[in-house]
């Protein structure tokens, strides 16, 4: 077991209430209960000794280790080839998509031989809150009770354990086409254990697991070039999103750095609404309407919480749940993925001043309205008041996309997506007929668009840049075409496309920015920023340059994972960096895959 096995030698298994990592040596190293933004109960990813692991897997030496799903599902296979014999490790979560939070969560795990024999070794060590709380261990016949403060772990399993001080530990030799299993199961402080499960009452629920994800991805509309890896971004969209609400998280850890050894170590268990309104695009045009839906009506009532309280209208960052208090704390205690430090809980970048999430969230609601979302009179009377709300208010500096700490600026990111919000705005005011200050709106539109392209331009790189009065580039700003700004193929966002290549993009991966030109208040740099680079695709194919665009979607793919997930960064070395997986990053391969498509279509036809 190594003490920190690569960020992309993982797969992922949940609920669609939480989630956790699984690495290709059969350990989970990650899961929180009862949600995703919750303290964790395994999180040896954050510091080996001090957070906590369920180990399954053979013991043998020479063992090679290979991970796989089943087929267009989020169950996951381990396989583990040694001299003695092939094991199987089947982890998975059975969905729960219930509109109601539960306390009870499990990891199922099952353990097979399939060819010859395989001596299997298993080792549940939970650490509650973060590795800060003690528990205590009470182990029968039927299996471990862990007690801590305010939350109860159970451990069932058909294979002998035995006490390893406040751990337990088992072993067990199985013959070809023979299985055992083991599961973890956290629930709310006493609650009751769970009932015995038989090996074949476990293979019952695992194929129950199979026939949930095969049955929820058969409705997928989706037929075009690269189904297998949209399928799959499409499953860990779901896997990522919380049922009871439909809000995503950004992706499903917290404290995994940008650079090793750095501190861009920040908690993305939390629903952007930058990220959420972006995917209801992605998730339209795969067809789940259901899920763009959930969560155009979460981000309602997000506008609805704040519409009479003086202030900002909305913040950036939300828990799952709506609650808005996402305080942030250092975790001294662990040590962080490789020395990573420090390792934060929470997210201080919710009280930042981001004025374009304005835009996306209009943008969504906007895109909803093509399958029949559509908002009634009183929460149309809701988005008039905001929109005259923004239009006294978007002309100030503000954080900026990237959340950077190094002080508020003119982003011309920020006023771009103001715009969308006013140009969204008016459609809907437009094609529902609905009372609107529509000159008003119009003027600010207008305003917005010469500003940016008066100050947010630069002569010398010939461009649109990061923030008036500057020069650098920022690869936010390849959304503009998508949102229709400027025209794909005019010579103004031409011009900037061929700088971004010249000044962001690597042998075709996509950097955020330069922070060496442009301080952001932070120590180090990162790696190239996966959702840029699949943004890049979508600027590319709506520019027309095909080629480019299909070479640089094919390429990136091979930067995923041996089962196709992608941390938020690829590094220098192509090793991938950052919480993993991320949402936005496959959301952003959906809406790449769907735009090429579509191009590469009309140009056959043509």
């Amino acid at each position: 077991m190594d003490r920190y096995p690569p960020i992309a030698d993982h797969g992922l298994v949940g609920d669609l209430q939480t989630a956790a990592l699984v690495s290709d040596q059969g350990v989970v190293n990650w899961f929180c209960s009862p949600r995703f933004d919750s303290p964790s109960i395994f999180a040896s990813l954050l510091d080996h000794d001090r957070g906590g692991y369920f180990l399954l897997a053979p013991e043998h030496a020479e063992v090679t280790c290979k991970q796989l799903y089943y087929p267009d599902t989020g169950v996951l296979v381990t396989r583990f080839l040694s001299p003695d014999g092939v094991g199987e490790v089947i982890d998975w979560m059975n969905a729960n998509t219930g509109t109601a939070p539960t306390d009870r969560h499990t990891v199922m795990r099952m353990a097979r031989a399939v060819r010859g024999t395989v001596r299997f070794t298993l080792e549940c060590r939970p650490r509650f809150d973060y590795g800060r709380a003690t528990h205590e261990l009470d182990l029968r016949p039927e299996g471990a009770r862990f007690t801590a403060p305010g939350i109860t772990g159970y451990l069932r399993s058909s294979m002998p354990l035995e006490m390893d001080g406040d751990d337990v530990r088992g072993a067990i030799t199985l013959r070809n086409g023979e299985s055992a299993t083991a599961s973890f199961t956290a629930c709310a402080a006493g609650g009751p254990p769970p009932p015995p499960m038989s090996v074949e009452e476990a293979e019952q629920e695992l194929w129950a697991a199979v026939d949930f994800w095969q049955g929820w991805l058969h409705t997928s509309r989706y037929r075009g070039r690269w189904a297998e890896m949209v399928n799959r971004s499409a499953i860990t969209l779901k896997l990522l999103t919380y049922a009871p609400t439909g809000a995503p998280v950004a992706a499903a850890t917290m404290g995994l750095p940008e650079q090793v050894g750095g501190e861009r170590n920040w908690d993305y268990r939390y629903s952007w609404v930058r990220d959420g309104a972006l995917s209801v695009r992605a998730l339209l045009d795969l067809g789940f309407v259901e899920e763009a839906t959930a969560f155009t009506h979460w981000l309602g009532d997000r506008l609805r919480d704040r519409a009479e309280i003086p202030g900002e209208r909305l913040q950036i960052m939300y828990r799952v749940d709506g609650d808005p208090y996402l305080t942030e704390e250092t975790l001294d205690h662990l040590e962080g993925y490789r020395g990573s430090r420090p390792v934060r809980a929470g997210n201080a970048a919710a009280d930042q001043l981001q004025l374009d999430i304005y835009g996306e969230a209009m943008y969504a609601l906007a895109e909803s309205m093509e399958v029949g979302i559509q908002t009634g009179y009183h929460g149309w009377k809701g988005l008039a008041k905001l929109m005259d709300w923004l239009c006294d208010n978007w002309d100030r500096p503000d954080e900026g996309v990237w959340e950077t700490r190094g002080g508020r600026k003119d982003f011309t990111y920020s006023r771009v997506m103001c715009w969308v919000a006013f140009d969204r705005a008016l459609r809907l005011a437009a094609d529902l007929s609905r009372p609107a200050d529509t000159a008003r709106w119009t003027k600010a539109r207008d305003t917005i668009l010469d500003q940016v392209m008066d100050k947010g331009w630069s002569a010398k790189e010939k461009a649109l840049v990061q923030h008036y009065g500057g020069d650098v580039l920022d690869a936010s700003l390849l959304l503009i075409p998508r949102v229709r700004f400027l025209s794909p193929k005019g010579p103004g966002w031409l011009d900037t496309l061929d700088a971004m290549e010249r000044k962001l993009v690597s042998d075709s991966l996509v950097y955020r920015y330069d922070p060496a030109a442009s301080p952001d208040g932070l120590r180090g740099s990162e790696g190239t920023f996966s959702l840029c680079t699949y943004l890049y695709v979508d600027a590319l194919a709506r520019a027309g340059r095909l080629r480019n665009a299909r070479y640089t979607f094919e390429k990136m793919h091979t930067y995923a994972n041996h089962v196709g997930l992608f941390a938020e960064e690829i590094g220098p070395s192509g090793e991938q960096l950052g919480n993993f997986p991320q949402a936005f990053t496959h959301m952003s391969l959906i809406m790449a895959a769907s735009t090429l498509d579509e191009a590469l279509e009309e140009r056959r036809r043509h």
